[in-house]
């Protein structure tokens, strides 16, 4: 996509951040948990290389918050207006933001790629056909775009 870098804030603009390429895949995220979070229906969130992802102005907080995974989440906040920006979940590390697409200036560059967890997905939200929808997690060999891949494995083999 030629829109990169694309850039995003909180509400009250304190911090302002900027993705310097495409995420690696978004996630429509309907478990309970991230209703929960979000207060809402599901989460949106764009998996992006953490060093792709620039701070332009402002500091953030970061927030240990449990998960349900059991081993928590880094949520990065505001410490103003106190909006979630993104997160680092325990599995991927700190390597890995989970940006929240709504705080980008263009949410609407990020449609989300896969469904996950629509076992509680709310029953009044309707799901694309021609978006693959998981009941709970999947196999990103199957479902990532093969750049997504050969990224995340760059990462890897820089891990310590």
């Amino acid at each position: 996509m030629s829109a990169y870098p694309i850039q995003g804030s909180c509400d009250c603009g304190y911090v302002r951040y900027q993705l310097a390429s495409s995420p690696l895949i978004v996630h429509c995220c309907h478990c309970r948990w991230c209703q929960r979070e979000t207060g809402s229906a599901f989460a949106l969130n764009a998996m992006i290389e953490a060093e792709r992802v620039n701070l332009l102005c402002g500091e953030a907080d970061t927030v240990d918050t449990p998960s349900a995974s059991g081993k928590g989440q880094k949520i990065v906040r505001c410490p103003r207006c106190r909006i979630a920006l993104w997160s680092h979940y325990s599995g991927a590390g700190q390597s890995i933001c989970f940006i929240r697409v709504g705080t980008l200036d263009m949410p609407d560059l990020l449609p989300p790629d896969i469904h996950i967890f629509t076992t509680s997905k709310q029953p009044w939200v309707v799901l694309p056909a021609d978006k693959p929808a998981m009941a709970e997690y999947y196999d990103r060999k199957l479902y990532w775009p093969e750049d997504s891949l050969l990224r995340l494995q760059q990462l890897r083999a820089k891990a310590p």
